[in-house]
């Protein structure tokens, strides 16, 4: 049976009323005379009819009369009254405004879509690094343990997802993601990213999303830049440890710009750190953007950035050198850790639209990518000579497309189906993927040396389905998998190839009980691939190791200036191998269980002040192990992190913000112990016409906490036997930061 074919039955067995009109209008942007996309109508009369602005800022609503009057609203925008007529395309336009809770509308078109609740945290607390941007994730912790040029290390629902390995992060709708990384599966090094020019942030959390396909395990993260900048900026920040960053946005056309606009972002970042030995950390981004209407139906955008990086680390430091006063807390091992890193990218995308609402999106993206990182973990473990230090590099190509058709039908003018169809595919060309023992920097001797080729085709569909207050979403996906390894340390190396394919079906129901209340059920089976060394090794035995979930939520406004968002979740994931690459080995790990508690509360006290929360709770454990032995190590077991704002357009402007995690275990057994901690941070700016100044502080009561903490087995040159206990890396202490920024 068609998924039409049940959707429509689903329809059939309702009861239906008929509506006869369908009421057209666009809603822009009064200063860019840009579209807002996601913006809500409601009839005025019938608060259950309720429709979203799609990106090209239209919208249809059903009504039982020609003439109708709506009300719009949308984030950072006035509300706006209008009346619109039957087939009549009214142009309407909304004055920017300060964020409002009540913008915040419950329905079940929208389908729980919490991306809203990040575009208000972006406009209440603007963030300037991609470590801040990721934490506009609630319930998403980091952790940075390589000088601030390494990815970070990324914990979410019970996950330490390593660098991504559970979470997919894409950018544009490119991916940020490295699979079958020289460092770790799913490698996503998000700095090349400007954070002034992130548009929205879309996230959801567990396996449930059809359009999410390798990694999403934990969940997603999705930024979008802006299409265009309504001003140029220019941009200066100082701060302890030489903590400098300069930012400039270049708006190029400046008239004409609803039909062709363009823009230039570029940013430099140096930052020294609190260590003994400065992390001398250099950061180099560019980003340009271009859109075009070709036609009245068709669209063009192209961006391409360019990023490069490299650092000095002081690395993880053992507990008991710090202890015994042998080096100090912010010293070192083996300063010559760190590396480089650089990245380009370009990405093209045509949209086009025919009649109904159905539209067409190819996109094609390039990434060339460099990488060399330095490590010490277990300093003279292996060698007591020349010591432990490791080199892992690679060079990359990634090509990928994507096409995308979406339709939209109405059954009887008043219930509709939105179908999404998509193929695709990513290509992954890694040159000199290896593993290698170094001294200082020098190289030794090769540990592991080849190349690597991987192709994810795949193909999706999602069918929603929208009643008045009932909306039941049905996906699935394909993807396929080709494994290629050549090992470069065999002489006349042969080829070793392993193919794999997996399903992931998806189910998602939601239903309004009240303007007010909204409950929702989410099934879903996603996956993580292996690196594609595990593959071969493993003779492509469960290599796609899957992740089955469900969700059960409510979405509530007991008061038009509270928000809440209460999620329990379960999520089930399959034997998998894991490719160590600080190591070069593969390390068996059995079937896990994770369940918990997500809790988002977002209020806004009045106009201007607003009290924002996240508490997650989870339980992570392995399967297969007796109790006491199963812990994961690192698994968060609760985070917290929220704030207090202060926000006008012009003036004073100010927040305090928080984060905390509770101790958790380092190993299966939880003798060891990561120590948890809390941080606060505050901000106080002040703007006027083209002027913004900025002061802010982190760490105001100058915590003494770890960062990155592991259980390791290590052995200092002069010990006689190794030690298994905590390393970490030191969290940085109070610092202050200024910033101006003109606008023009």
């Amino acid at each position: 049976m068609k998924i039409e074919t049940l959707l429509l039955t689903l329809l059939l067995i309702s009861n239906i009323s008929f509506a006869q009109f369908i009421l057209k209008g666009k809603i822009t942007d009064a200063k860019t005379n840009l579209p807002i996309e996601s913006a809500s109508i409601s009839r005025n009369i019938e608060s259950n009819a309720k429709a979203f602005t799609n990106d090209k800022g239209e919208f249809e609503i059903t009504s039982q009369q020609e003439k109708d009057s709506i009300s719009i609203t949308s984030i950072g925008y006035e509300k706006c009254f209008f009346e619109v007529k039957n087939n009549i395309v009214s142009k309407i336009s909304l004055q920017p405004s300060v964020v409002s809770l009540k913008d915040i509308t419950i329905n079940s078109k929208n389908f729980g879509k919490l991306n809203t609740i990040s575009k208000i945290d972006l406009q209440l607390k603007p963030v300037n690094n991609s470590q801040e941007l990721l934490r506009i994730v609630p319930g998403l912790f980091i952790a940075q343990h390589a000088g601030g040029g390494k990815a970070e290390q990324i914990f979410l629902r019970g996950f330490d997802a390593d660098h991504g390995t559970d979470i997919n992060i894409t950018v544009d709708g490119m991916p940020v993601n490295m699979v079958s990384h020289a460092h770790g599966q799913g490698y996503a090094d998000a700095h090349f990213i400007i954070p002034e020019t992130v548009n929205t942030i879309d996230f959801g959390t567990g396996p449930y999303y059809a359009n999410q396909g390798n990694l999403n395990t934990a969940g997603y993260v999705a930024f979008s830049t802006y299409k265009t900048i309504s001003k140029s900026s220019i941009q200066t920040e100082y701060g302890n440890f030489n903590n400098t960053r300069t930012v400039a946005l270049i708006d190029v056309f400046k008239k004409n710009k609803s039909n062709t606009n363009a823009y230039v972002a570029g940013e430099f970042y140096h930052f020294d750190g609190p260590t003994i030995n400065p992390q001398k950390l250099n950061r180099y981004n560019l980003f340009t953007k271009f859109n075009s209407n070709l036609s009245n139906k068709t669209s063009l955008t192209i961006s391409a950035s360019a990023f490069k990086s490299n650092w000095f680390a002081s690395g993880q430091l053992p507990t008991r050198a710090v202890e015994s006063g042998m080096i100090d807390r912010f010293g070192s091992l083996d300063p010559s850790e760190g590396g480089f890193t650089e990245r380009y990218n370009f990405n093209a995308i045509t949209t086009h639209y025919f009649k109904n609402q159905t539209k067409l999106v190819n996109q094609f993206y390039f990434t060339k990518y460099n990488f060399s990182l330095f490590s010490n973990f277990t300093f003279f473990l292996r060698d007591s000579i020349n010591g432990d230090e490791i080199n892992q590099t690679e060079n990359r190509n990634i090509y990928g497309f994507t096409s995308t058709l979406n339709t939209k039908k109405y059954i009887n003018n008043k219930h509709t189906i939105n179908s999404e169809y998509a193929v695709g595919f990513r290509f992954d060309d890694i040159r000199d993927n290896g593993l290698s023992n170094v001294v200082k920097r020098n190289f030794l001797s090769y540990i592991n040396f080849g190349n690597i080729n991987e192709l994810n085709t795949f193909f999706y569909t999602n069918h929603q389905i929208n009643f008045n207050k009932l909306a039941i979403t049905i996906g699935a996906r394909i993807d396929h998998f080709n494994f290629i390894y050549a090992d470069k340390l065999v002489k006349n190396p042969l080829q070793q190839n392993q193919a794999k394919s997996i399903v992931s079906p998806k189910l998602n129901i939601q239903y309004n009980i009240s303007n007010s209340l909204q409950s929702y059920i989410k099934f879903g089976k996603g996956f993580h691939s292996n690196d594609a060394r595990v593959v071969i090794a493993n003779n492509g035995k469960e290599i796609l190791p899957a992740a089955y979930g469900v969700d059960f939520g409510i979405n509530m406004k007991p008061a038009s200036n509270l928000f809440v968002n209460l999620a329990f979740w379960y999520l089930k994931l399959d034997q998998e191998f894991v490719y160590v690459g600080d190591e070069g080995i593969l390390e068996p790990s059995g079937q896990t269980v994770r369940k918990g508690i997500d809790i988002i509360t977002r209020y806004q006290i009045n106009k201007n002040i607003f009290f924002n929360n996240n508490i997650n709770f989870s339980q992570s454990r392995f399967v297969n192990e007796p109790n006491g032995e199963n812990y994961i190590p690192l698994a968060p077991s609760f985070t917290a992190t929220g704030g207090l704002f202060y926000k006008k357009l012009e003036g004073l402007s100010a927040s305090l913000n928080y984060r905390t995690i509770a101790n958790r275990a380092a190993n299966e057994n939880n003798s060891i112990t990561a120590k948890g901690y809390f941080l606060a941070d505050a901000t106080i700016s002040y703007t006027k016409k083209n002027l913004e100044f900025s002061f802010s502080m982190d760490n105001i009561f100058n915590a003494k906490w770890n960062e990155a903490q592991f259980a390791t087995t290590s052995r200092l040159q002069q010990e006689p036997m190794a030690v298994n206990e905590l390393h970490f890396t030191p969290g940085n202490p109070r610092a202050v930061k200024f910033k101006i920024v003109y606008s023009f």
